[in-house]
């Protein structure tokens, strides 16, 4: 699993990488966590607010900062 946290690395940005890794870390899943902070990159998942949360290509959530609980159920 490829999970892209989208953002420029404002504090949202890390709160979002922080609560994915956190999601990863208790459900043991070994998924890949990646950071983009490329702007060009952002734009081609179609993004227009960050902090964006993207799941094997598809974007699940963009302009908000989800909980570790709520990423978890996301990548059930």
């Amino acid at each position: 699993m490829e999970i892209r946290i989208l953002g420029p690395g404002c504090a949202k940005c890390k709160q979002l990488e922080a609560n994915a890794r956190a999601a990863v870390a208790a459900l043991g899943n070994g998924a890949n966590i990646e950071k983009v902070s490329d702007l060009a990159t952002i734009m081609e998942y179609g993004v227009m607010m960050t902090p964006a949360l993207v799941v094997d290509g598809v974007v699940k959530s963009s302009g908000k900062v989800l909980t570790a609980e709520q990423i978890k159920e996301l990548l059930k």
